[in-house]
Order: structure tokens, then C-alpha cells, then sequence
């Protein structure tokens, strides 16, 4: 079968990116709408839904052929967006739909952002879009758009395409499950997925996500006092709350290694990722000890690259994440503290059971306490990981092509990322047959969750470009 003209869907893409995403990606960036774990008040503080509603508008004023732009909610559910559009002529009768995925839902802002910029507020510079929510997850439905529109103006074909934004990823994607039960009819045959939520380690080339971990994690409070108490007077008498949770702590992670200790959170390495795992280390030497800004002097865990690389992707890990009960400490006084809290996030390897595992961390959190003090557990929650099925011909001649007519020779390579897309998971239960594309724009220098998030808006487009040619792969299989 011929090939779609490149050079027209690079045009579209450039068009519409320059011509309309930007700017309306930029406005979403102004929006603060904080994913329901961290917006208790979401409902009431109306920030998802106007993240929602902005991005149906500018879907609407595509004015794509047939398409039809919707909000679905569930009483109690963070709202989901659902882009429908229907097939070309060309595309195979029986080719299904693809479901092109991303979110809209954002992090909280914290602090520490570079001068001029802010979380809402979005700035353009030197190709760069700065701003929270930019590269995580927000440009992922104008790129979805934006490819069925390249492949249309191209002359080719293209499936059923429905692009899912949901508003509660960041959040463990609690409320997505629901929805797929909920309008399964309205979604129908998936047969291929592409997630935009993903990245890489550099911009050169288009980064294939091959497994993702999964996530468990939970607030847990130690109380030891009814009342705070000098602690020349308690100390001693008094157990301290921190060394409690300190020696909960070291029942879940061994603190010289990082090793976590619960058998429920480990899991075992397919051989052929552990395959992926030491040709990628092979083909970059110590790309992977390197990828992160460490201090001067710092070393990372090992300096071995395929531990590394295994132990970002499938060992499990913790990281406390946050903590309350203390002052700060030119407010700090000479108190036995009545309590501490941590926040514990485990990562998962893709094919650990997260149900069984947050079942195992509660009990081990709570059972024989010491100096029975009293532990409290709140905001738990559980995640699947997803490890990718078998890639078809189809698609992957198409993956090897892309090398050449996108990324200026440079082939496409698979990564393991270390962080969770709960949705994956889900969807590959709902959908054991269909095909996975999860990729995206991201490297590890875009700074999702922290100070100065950025999109790479010429890499952005790459993707965008790439998208469209396996879209038009996947209508002819």
C-alpha cells in the first residue's frame, strides 16, 4: 500500500500547532485545576471542569468532519472528555477504534519556579512552553487532534478515533474505571491505544514505553500524646513519635540499600524487557547515572547502568513524599511532638498486584506497634502497573519507519519508565487484544511535577507527525 505524502503531514502539523494549539494550550496552562487528590474542594472550586469545557471548545472549533465533542460525567467523578471521530473511506471495515489517551488534570504548583515563570503562568520561549500542565498532560489532546487532522488533509486513512481525556490521572486514575464500565457501547472496539503521557530520554527520536510500574501508597500518622510536652521533662518517659515511624519504616525498606522488604511489592523481570533493558545500556553507557541534576560529589545507587535502569523500572521503591507535625525550624522549640506523618509512595514493577500489596503495607504499618502507640492511615491508594503486549507487523514496520521519514535517522528505542499510568493498566484489561503506543513528548529534563515544566514544542510536533502515520497504518493494518 502507498504511503501518505509526509511533507503534507508535516504541514498540518505545523499549521495547526502553530496556528491554533499554542495558544490555546497556553490559556489551559493558565488554569489551576489541581487533580481531585490534591483539590479536596474540586467540585466546588470548578477548576477541572473549566480545564474540560476549554479544551471541548477549541475540539468544537475544529470543526472535523462528523466529529462530536463530549462531557461525560458520574455523580461524584471527576469529569471526562470524549472526542469522537468517526472513520475516512480506506480505512478496514473491521479496524476497530483507536483510543488516543492523555489527561487534564494537573499537579499542584509548588514552589521554586525560575524567574518569569510560574505554574499558571505560560511563557514561550526559545521554543520551549513553560508552565504546569504543559507537557503533563495538557498538549496530549491538541496532538491527538492535531494528527487525525494531518492525515486528513493528507488524503489518508484513518479508523474510528475517540481521544480520551480523563481529570483524575494525577491522582491514580481512580475515576476512570467507572467510566469505561459506565460507556463501554460508546467507546467500542479498541484495537489500538496511543498514550501521550510518556517520554523519553532525549528529543531525537520517538521513545516507545514498554512497561510502566505500578503504584501504592498511603498517609500514615503516628500518635504518641494527647498534647505536646518539653522535652527535657518527656524524653525518655515518652516514646518520640518520629523514632516510630522510623522503626515502621525500616520494616518496609532496608535504609542502606533502598531495598523494599515487603514480598508482595516485587515482582519478576520478563526476560525479554531484561533484553531491552541491557541493549539500552549497551547503546548509551552511562546515560542512565547521569540523567538526573545530582549534587556535586553525589553518585546515584550503583554504578552499574542495567541495576539502575532495573531498579527504575522493575523493582519497587519508596519515597516518602511528605510529612507533617513538625515546625518549622526557626519555630522549632525544645517539644515531644504528639505526632508525625508521612506520606509513603511505593513504585511497583508492572506485574505486582498493587491490591495485595497496599493490603500487606497497611497490616505492616499496623500490627505490633511499638509502645502501642497509635497509627492512623489515610489517602491510601492502588494502581496497576502494565507491561506491553506483542507488537503486530503492522505496527511494528511502522515503529521502524518512523526513524527515517520523522526523526531525521535516528530509530525508534523502547524505555521502562519507573512512574505509573494506572489508566494503562485498566485499559489492557478492558482491551486484551488491542495494540499500545505509549509515548510522548517528555524527557527527563521537562520537569513534570516540579519547578519550571516545560513542553518541547518542536518535539511535540515530531510526535504529533508520528501519530498520524500510525494511525494511517493502523486503518489498513
Amino acid at each position: 500500500m502507498g504511503r501518505v505524502d509526509n511533507a503534507l503531514v508535516r504541514g498540518t502539523v505545523e499549521r495547526v500547532w502553530d496556528d491554533a494549539v499554542l495558544t490555546s494550550l497556553s490559556e489551559f496552562v493558565s488554569i489551576p485545576a489541581l487533580s481531585p487528590i490534591f483539590d479536596e474542594g474540586w467540585e466546588a472550586s470548578g477548576h477541572l471542569d473549566a480545564a474540560v469545557e476549554h479544551v471541548r471548545r477549541w475540539l468544537v472549533a475544529r470543526d472535523i468532519d462528523g466529529a462530536t465533542a463530549e462531557i461525560l460525567r458520574l455523580p461524584g467523578k471527576s469529569p471526562v472528555l470524549l472526542f469522537d471521530v468517526p472513520p475516512t473511506e480506506g480505512a478496514r471495515a473491521d479496524a476497530g477504534t483507536a483510543l488516543l489517551y492523555g489527561h487534564l488534570d494537573k499537579q499542584p504548583p509548588v514552589g521554586g519556579w525560575g524567574d518569569g515563570l510560574g505554574p499558571w503562568t505560560p511563557v514561550l520561549r526559545d521554543g520551549r512552553l513553560y508552565g504546569r500542565g504543559a507537557a503533563d498532560d495538557g498538549y496530549s489532546g491538541y496532538a491527538a487532534t492535531a494528527a487525525i487532522e494531518a492525515v486528513r488533509a493528507a488524503g489518508g486513512p484513518h479508523a474510528r478515533c475517540v481521544v480520551l481525556l480523563e481529570t483524575s490521572e494525577e491522582s491514580g486514575s481512580p475515576d476512570l474505571p467507572d467510566y469505561l464500565e459506565r460507556y463501554a457501547g460508546k467507546l467500542g472496539e479498541v484495537s489500538l491505544v496511543v498514550c501521550l503521557d510518556s517520554g523519553g530520554q532525549d528529543y531525537e527520536r520517538l521513545w516507545l514505553t514498554t512497561s510502566l510500574r505500578g503504584l501504592v501508597s498511603t498517609t500514615v500518622t503516628v500518635q504518641v500524646l494527647a498534647s505536646g510536652q518539653h522535652s527535657g521533662m518527656a524524653s525518655g518517659i515518652v516514646p518520640s513519635s518520629f523514632r516510630i515511624m522510623r522503626s515502621l519504616l525500616d520494616r518496609l525498606e532496608d535504609a542502606r540499600t533502598g531495598e523494599v522488604l515487603l514480598s508482595e511489592m516485587h515482582g519478576d523481570v520478563p526476560p525479554e524487557r531484561l533484553a531491552e533493558v541491557k541493549a539500552l545500556a549497551d547503546l548509551a553507557p552511562g546515560a542512565a547515572g547521569k540523567a538526573f541534576p545530582l549534587l556535586e560529589g553525589m553518585s546515584p545507587v550503583s554504578d552499574d547502568d542495567v541495576e539502575l535502569m532495573l531498579n527504575n523500572s522493575w523493582r519497587p521503591t519508596l519515597s516518602v513524599i511528605g510529612g507533617a507535625g513538625f515546625p518549622l525550624p526557626t519555630e522549632a522549640g525544645n517539644v515531644l511532638r504528639t505526632e508525625t506523618t508521612f506520606t509513603l509512595s511505593f513504585r511497583l514493577p508492572p506485574t505486582a498486584d498493587p491490591k495485595k500489596a497496599l493490603a500487606a503495607l497497611e497490616k505492616t504499618l499496623t500490627t505490633d506497634v511499638p509502645y502501642g502507640a497509635h497509627v492512623e492511615l489515610s489517602r491510601s491508594e492502588d494502581g496497576p502497573g502494565w507491561n506491553a503486549p506483542a507488537t503486530a507487523p503492522w505496527l511494528q514496520s511502522t515503529l521502524d519507519s518512523l526513524g527515517d521519514r520523522v526523526f531525521d535517522g535516528n530509530p525508534c528505542l523502547t524505555i521502562r519508565l519507573g512512574g505509573s499510568i494506572p489508566f494503562m493498566g485498566t485499559l489492557a484489561d478492558h482491551y486484551p487484544k488491542a495494540q499500545f503506543v505509549v509515548t510522548g513528548a517528555l524527557s527527563s529534563d521537562s520537569n513534570p511535577h516540579v519547578p519550571d515544566e516545560w513542553l518541547n514544542i518542536p518535539h511535540a510536533k515530531r510526535v504529533t507527525e508520528a501519530v498520524a502515520l500510525i494511525l494511517v497504518a493502523h486503518a489498513r493494518g
